[in-house]
């Protein structure tokens, strides 16, 4: 059975330490890398895709405009130009967009992947998420039975609107675990979710033991095994 690893990483614009995060990054290996906080300043192309390669990953530098989503693939999947779609914000509110693609395994099935930066305010959130899911059922219109993998920051917990309305045509795949700040991580508000697929097994969070996330970033990452 094909296997995707999925993995979802706020990395705090990379002010941390990059190399920190390079190797959280390495030590998941991830097929999918779905990202939150890109850096977006004048130049910053060059630190994400000097970032990509210190991840073994490729980034198509098409993404991160809006406000700062992308993602990055390992080198046996194949992937569609990524698109990024902004989100309606206030005057002088902090830019939000979602990022999204399709990825293939060598010889494998088709999955439609996602990455989300949910806002601070939780009206915001449930709206932004509406929109999202609305958007993607338009695109998707026709290709329904492609799975659907959507993971990010959501700055909320499961008790939050935006969480149920994800839950509620989503399976949360990633592991129940609290995610932030990573010095002390105690608020679980980052995740991956799908639909679609034929199983999943979340991340051990063992594998990180002894990893530099402290320094990488105030977030942990969370990953998947999806079998589709």
């Amino acid at each position: 059975m094909p296997t995707l690893r999925v993995a979802s990483y706020n990395l705090r614009g990379l002010k941390d330490s990059a190399d920190a995060a390079a190797a959280v990054v390495r030590a998941i290996r991830p097929d999918v890398l779905l990202l939150q906080e890109l850096p977006r300043h004048p130049g910053s192309e060059y630190v994400v895709s000097s970032f990509a390669r210190s991840c073994d990953l490729l980034w198509s530098g098409r993404t991160r405009l809006l406000s700062g989503t992308g993602l990055m693939t390992a080198l046996r999947v194949t992937a569609a130009d990524s698109v990024d779609r902004r989100l309606r914000v206030g005057l002088r509110e902090n830019p939000r967009s979602y990022t999204t693609t399709r990825v293939r395994l060598p010889e494998g099935p088709q999955l439609d992947v996602v990455s989300v930066h949910l806002s601070l305010r939780a009206e915001q959130r449930a709206q932004h998420t509406g929109t999202v899911l609305a958007e993607l059922a338009t695109a998707r219109a026709g290709s329904e039975d492609v799975p659907l993998v959507l993971g990010g920051d959501l700055n909320e917990e499961r008790d939050g609107a935006a969480w149920r309305m994800l839950a509620d045509g989503l399976q949360e795949v990633s592991a129940d675990r609290p995610t932030f700040p990573a010095h002390q991580p105690h608020r679980h508000i980052d995740a991956v979710f799908a639909r679609g697929h034929r199983g999943a097994e979340p991340g051990d969070p063992a594998l990180l033991e002894g990893m530099p996330v402290r320094e990488a970033s105030d977030h942990l990452p969370v990953w998947v095994d999806l079998e589709v």
